[in-house]
């Protein structure tokens, strides 16, 4: 019987864990399965936190409900009655220090065709005339492994992607986009320009899947994502789980591997997935073969505040779900979801639920890192009063700070995580990188991530008993 530890309990340990249960019993491998993770609660950075009538998310609020991975997991924990989708309206950019509603026909900021352009209020008449370069301009150069940055500028001009494409694409992929390659963000651009010979002409011919996804694109629970991890924990029958367990060493032994226990205490397996931030996997493998590409991986870091008012959330603008900022405005956020607006379950009377985002690659977050909690809530209020214009105080605040542990898909991740790959097969064969901080953001890519993992462990280990 082979042993499979998974260290990190997170949505990829845990999607790994469920893989690998299901496939057990459906082939009959025979593993011996355990799960390690070195809080006392699973989920990683999915945490509900429930104050009074208000539903508040520490880290990710909802999940993309059309990525292929998403539904069959929901369907194999009996949670499809549990599911809730995002309310929809109006996205806002918050540029010059006022609310501009962002074209309805635009991906990511992105016209989809020359009416979406022309709309917008964001962009001045010289900066929409240079956007049509993209209809008679050939792509000679681009690949997915080029500048998504670079490779929007040279076909809708720098106006329109400083002023309303980098704003929505950075809520979105931390870093500048000049920094993040087509093939780990929207790597079907290039190819609608190559198709089609212009971005907004590949956006329209392919309108109907866009739109067709625009009113249920988010899916969480009525609950809120805690119901996920529960779930994912509750079907958890024949896996061993250690909370509280911190991994400090794997080890290399004769025939598997042993894993070291910060308490002391240690494990064998046969198969070890590390299903943990970067960071934390380097040092737990202590490999110096491994350090130039795990020095590589790049982190940013995220503030996130929720307020909760006693008044009706139909204070806010009209059809609006929330709000990003461009560079140079008068409030400090990068973004704002008006939460009880865009998801009616986190407020159970209508009352007015917003949250703000600061990420680290906004200048102003230097000022913000180190600030108390109460320091923290009076910017947030700050923002809200300039943004929104709401002068109440709040009667719930959540202050959640995630420092360093969102990752940064930099122009050198892909190569530094095939590196580590190729490595770890000589060096560490039947150990397993897995997560967000190598293989995809997002939690739908998670439990992909996850699946796949679980599905190579077994075909591996089916391969070796036939042999």
């Amino acid at each position: 019987m082979a042993r499979v530890a998974v260290i990190g309990g997170g949505i990829t340990g845990l999607s790994a864990m469920h893989y690998l249960e299901k496939v057990n019993k459906k082939q009959g491998v025979g593993l011996e399965l355990i799960l390690i993770e070195r809080d006392n609660t699973l989920g990683g950075k999915i945490r509900t936190v429930k104050q009074g009538e208000f539903i508040m998310e520490a880290g990710a609020d909802s999940i993309v409900a059309r990525h292929a991975s998403v539904m069959p997991l929901i369907e194999d924990l009996g949670l499809l009655d549990r599911v809730v989708y995002n309310g929809t309206g109006i996205s806002y950019l918050y540029a010059n220090n006022q609310l501009h509603a962002i074209p309805a026909d635009t991906v990511f900021g992105i016209p989809m065709d020359k009416e979406a352009l022309f709309s917008s209020t964001l962009v001045s008449d010289a900066g929409k005339q240079a956007a049509l370069k993209d209809f008679d301009t050939p792509n000679e150069s681009f690949t997915r492994d080029s500048s998504i940055g670079e490779f929007l500028k040279a076909f809708l001009g720098e106006e329109l992607v400083d002023k309303q494409i980098a704003p929505v694409l950075s809520g979105v992929y931390s870093g500048s986009l000049d920094e993040l390659k087509l093939a780990s963000t929207l790597p079907y651009l290039v190819d609608y320009k190559n198709k089609y010979g212009s971005i907004m002409k590949g956006f329209e011919a392919n309108k109907a899947h866009f739109q067709g996804a625009a009113n249920k694109k988010f899916l969480s629970f009525d609950a809120g994502m805690a119901v996920l991890i529960d779930g994912l924990e509750a079907a958890l029958e024949g896996a061993t789980v250690l909370k509280g367990a911190e991994t400090a060493a794997i080890e290399k032994e004769e025939g598997h591997y042993r894993i070291r226990l910060a308490n002391g205490e240690s494990l064998t397996a046969d198969y070890v997935v590390l299903a943990a931030p970067h960071e934390a996997a380097q040092k737990m493998l202590a490999q110096k073969e491994l350090d130039a590409a795990f020095d590589e991986m790049m982190n940013s870091s995220l503030i996130s505040v929720y307020l909760g008012f006693d008044i009706s959330d139909e204070e806010l603008p009209a059809d609006g779900t929330g709000f990003i900022v461009s560079e140079g405005s008068d409030v400090l956020c990068n973004a704002c979801t008006w939460t009880s607006r865009k998801w009616e379950h986190t407020s159970g009377n209508g009352r007015l639920l917003v949250r703000l985002f600061y990420k680290s690659s906004n200048p102003a977050y230097e000022k913000l890192d180190g600030l108390t909690e109460a320091e923290l809530t009076a910017v947030a209020l700050e923002d809200v009063r300039k943004s929104l214009g709401i002068q109440a105080q709040p009667v719930t605040v959540e202050v959640t700070g995630w420092k360093g542990l969102m990752p940064n898909y930099h122009m050198g991740h892909k190569a530094a995580v095939d590196a580590l790959e190729e490595k770890m097969k000589e060096l560490l064969p039947g150990v397993l990188l897995a997560g967000s901080s190598f293989y995809g953001v997002g939690i739908g890519a998670c439990i992909q991530n996850g699946k796949e993992v679980a599905e190579k462990i077994c075909h591996e280990i089916l391969d070796k008993e036939q042999k």
